[in-house]
């Protein structure tokens, strides 16, 4: 069941994020770009489940995914080539998608982002975007086999003080 968070998630959120992170460690594959202790963090989630823009499913009494979808491009957006004109209020964006890796390619993911795509056209907006991490290629054969198109890379400054590439995608509403 795929609805907004609740402060009682954020345990499981932030175990969410852990599992990712030991999941990383422990193969040596780090397909995001994430970094324990400085993103994504509980407060990260807290924040925006304060704001009304991160949603989980819930599977078992679980959080089994989580999201944030919400209308803020990131500065970088600006440099990228979306083929679909928009104004700031007609996009939806989508940032730290996380699905638990115990469960992943049960469909979770592209829960989410049929999710994701419903409340962008009830909103009326033109597209939904989003950027990866260019070395995530899991994540971007993903998102292109769910009708996403690819918009360019665009090199990012983190607030963390890092600078990389990110893949930008974007999918045109009705």
């Amino acid at each position: 069941m795929i609805r907004k968070a609740i402060p009682s998630d954020l345990d499981g959120i932030e175990e969410l994020y852990d599992a990712i992170f030991r999941r990383e460690e422990q193969t040596g594959q780090c397909d995001t770009s994430w970094r324990r202790g400085v993103y994504p963090l509980r407060e990260d989630a807290r924040e925006a489940g304060k704001a009304g823009t991160l949603y989980v499913d819930i599977q078992g009494g679980d959080v089994a995914s989580c999201a944030v979808f919400d209308q803020v491009q990131p500065a970088e957006y600006a440099n990228a080539a979306w083929t679909v004109p928009a104004k700031r209020g007609e996009v939806l964006v989508v940032h730290t998608l996380a699905v638990h890796p115990v469960i992943t390619r049960h469909g979770l993911g592209r829960n989410l982002m049929a999710f994701a795509e419903g409340l962008a056209a009830g909103m009326g907006c033109k597209a939904v975007r989003l950027d990866t991490y260019e070395g995530n290629l899991p994540a971007r054969k993903f998102y292109e086999k769910l009708g996403y198109q690819e918009a360019g890379r665009v090199s990012f400054q983190f607030a963390c003080g890092t600078t990389q590439m990110q893949v930008c995608f974007e999918k045109a509403l009705g």
